[in-house]
C-alpha cells in the first residue's frame, strides 16, 4: 500500500503541471488564433477594418491591463480561487464569443476572455511556483510552462487556420469550452486549496485602478500609433494620460501601508533584469507572426492552412530546446543562456530580412526560423526562472504578473513600433520609383518594408542580451535529489 501511494505522488504531482499548462496555452492561442479567421468574422458582420482590428485589440488591452491586478489578486485571495474563476469566466466568454451575432457583441466577450486571462494566468504560474521546489525539479516544470508561452501563438495560426477552412470561425472559440471544463474539473480533484499566504487581504484599490488604467490607455496607444502617427497630437495626448497615471501608481505604491506592487520586490536585481529581457525579446518575437504570415500569404500565396503548417518549424524546434534547457541551466545557471540566446533570435531575423520577392520557405524562411525556435525556446524557459527566483511564495502572483505584463508590453510596443517601420520603409522605397507603379512594384516594396522591420526586431533582440549580460547575476540551480524521478516524469 505504502509503495503505491509513493508511485502514485509523482504521477498527480506532474498532471497538475499538465493541467495548468493546459490553461495557460488557451491563453496564448487566443492571441493568434484569431488572426486567420479575421477575414471570415469580417464578413460573417460586415466589420469595417478598424472595427476589425478591435477583435485583437480588445483582448490585448484588458489582458495586458489587468495582469498586475490578477496577479496580486492570487496573492491575497487564494491561488486556486483565482484560477478557477479566471478559467470559468474564460470559458464562458468564449463561448459568447462563438455565439455572437453582431460585431459589438463580439469585441466585448473578446475583452471579456482577455480580462480573464489576466487573472488566470500569473494565477497559473504562481501554482507552478510553490508546487515545484527551487532548483532543477522547477526548472524542469518552467521549461514545459516556456515551450507552452512561446509555442502557443505559432500553435494558434495552424489551428486557427484549420477550424477556419473545415469548421467555421465560431469553433475557435467554442473549443475553449469543453477544455476549460476539463481544466475545472480536474483541478478541483488534484490541485491543492492554494489559501493566500498574506498577512492580509486588503486590495489596494487606487493602485488598482490607477496601474489597470494606465496600463490599458498605454496598450491603446501603442495598439493605434502606427494609425494616428507617432507625433500626432492625440498619440502624445494618450502617452501623457497613460503616463500620468501610471506615475500616480508609483507615487501612491511609495506610500500605501499595502501596496498592489510592493516596489521593494524590484531590489530582486534578477527579477529587474529578467523583465526587461522579456520586454525586448517579445518585442522582438511580434514581428515573426506578423510580417512572416503577411510575406508567406500575400507574397508567396500560401493558404491558411498551409501558412500554419509552415509556422510549426517554430514550436517543435522551442519544445525539443526547452525541454533539454533545464539540464544545462544546471551546469552552468541561467546566465550565460540568456546572454546567447537572444543573439540566435537576432541572427534569424537578420536571416529572414533577407527575404527575396520570389523566394522558397524551404530556402529562405525556415533557416531563419529554426535559429529562431532555438533562441526562443532557451530564453523563454530562463528569463522565467531568472524571474521568480529568490520570490517569497507570497508575492509569487505578483512576480508572474509582473512577467506576463512586460511580454504583453514588449509585444504591443514591438508591433506598433515594428509595423510603422515596415509601412515607413515600404512608402520610401515607392518614392524611389519614377513614374507609375507596377504590381510588382508594390509588391517588392512590401518585401522592402519586412526587410527594415526584421533589422529592427534583431536589434531589439540584441538589447536583450546586452541587458542579461550587464544586469543579471548567475545563479547555477541547486541540486535536485528528484532529478531522476522529474526526468522520467518528463
Amino acid at each position: 500500500m505504502a509503495a503505491a501511494t509513493k508511485e502514485k505522488k509523482p504521477t498527480s504531482h506532474w498532471f497538475i503541471l499538465v493541467l495548468l499548462a493546459l490553461a495557460q496555452f488557451m491563453v496564448v492561442l487566443d492571441v493568434s488564433i484569431v488572426n486567420v479567421a479575421l477575414p471570415a468574422m469580417q464578413k460573417a458582420f460586415n466589420l469595417t477594418s478598424t472595427n476589425l482590428q478591435w477583435i485583437i485589440t480588445a483582448y490585448s488591452l484588458t489582458f495586458g491591463g489587468f495582469l498586475l491586478l490578477g496577479g496580486r489578486a492570487a496573492d491575497l485571495f487564494g491561488r486556486r480561487k483565482t484560477f478557477l474563476a479566471g478559467i470559468l469566466v474564460f470559458s464562458l466568454a468564449s463561448l459568447g464569443t462563438g455565439l455572437s451575432q453582431s460585431g459589438v457583441m463580439l469585441i466585448t466577450f473578446r475583452a471579456l476572455q482577455g480580462l480573464a486571462g489576466a487573472f488566470m494566468s500569473p494565477a497559473a504560474l504562481s501554482i507552478v511556483l510553490v508546487t515545484y521546489k527551487e532548483g532543477h525539479e522547477r526548472n524542469v516544470a518552467l521549461s514545459v510552462w516556456g515551450a507552452v508561452a512561446s509555442g502557443g501563438a505559432a500553435a494558434g495560426v495552424l489551428l486557427g487556420g484549420i477550424i477556419t477552412q473545415y469548421l467555421t470561425w465560431r469553433w475557435n472559440f467554442f473549443v475553449n469550452v469543453p477544455v476549460g471544463l476539463f481544466v475545472i474539473i480536474a483541478s478541483l480533484r488534484v490541485l491543492g486549496k492554494h489559501e493566500s499566504e498574506a498577512e492580509h487581504n486588503n486590495l489596494d484599490l487606487s493602485g488598482a485602478i490607477s496601474v489597470t488604467a494606465g496600463l490599458m490607455v498605454l496598450v491603446y496607444t501603442l495598439v493605434k500609433a502606427p494609425t494616428y502617427g507617432w507625433l500626432n497630437h492625440r498619440t502624445l495626448e494618450y502617452f501623457a494620460v497613460s503616463l500620468v497615471l501610471l506615475v500616480f501608481f508609483v507615487t501612491n505604491e511609495m506610500r500605501a501601508k499595502h501596496p498592489l506592487m510592493p516596489l521593494r520586490i524590484f531590489r530582486i536585481r534578477n527579477l529587474t533584469g529578467a523583465n526587461s529581457v522579456m520586454l525586448f525579446q517579445t518585442a522582438a518575437l511580434y514581428s515573426v507572426f506578423f510580417f512572416t504570415t503577411l510575406y508567406l500569404q500575400e507574397i508567396l500565396h500560401y493558404s491558411p492552412i498551409k501558412t500554419g503548417f509552415s509556422f510549426l518549424v517554430i514550436p517543435v524546434v522551442i519544445a525539443i530546446t526547452a525541454t533539454n534547457v533545464p539540464r544545462v541551466i544546471q551546469r552552468i545557471g541561467y546566465k550565460p543562456i540568456l546572454m546567447i540566446a537572444p543573439l540566435f533570435v537576432a541572427t534569424g531575423l537578420f536571416w529572414v530580412s533577407h527575404i527575396p520577392v520570389n523566394g522558397t520557405f524551404w530556402g529562405n524562411v525556415a533557416p531563419g526560423m529554426i535559429l529562431m525556435g532555438l533562441g526562443l525556446g532557451a530564453t523563454f524557459v530562463s528569463v522565467t526562472i531568472a524571474a521568480t527566483s529568490g520570490v517569497s511564495q507570497r508575492e509569487s502572483g505578483l512576480a508572474s504578473g509582473l512577467l506576463n505584463t512586460s511580454q504583453q508590453i514588449g509585444g504591443s510596443l514591438g508591433l506598433a513600433i515594428l509595423t510603422g517601420i515596415s509601412t515607413s520603409g515600404a512608402t520610401r522605397y515607392l518614392k524611389n520609383i519614377h513614374g507609375s507603379h507596377s504590381a510588382y512594384d508594390k509588391t517588392a516594396a512590401a518585401v522592402h518594408g519586412y526587410h527594415d522591420g526584421y533589422l529592427v526586431a534583431a536589434g531589439f533582440a540584441v538589447i536583450a542580451s546586452i541587458l542579461a549580460t550587464v544586469i543579471i547575476k548567475n545563479i547555477r540551480a541547486k541540486t535536485d535529489p528528484s532529478h531522476g524521478e522529474v526526468a522520467a516524469a518528463v
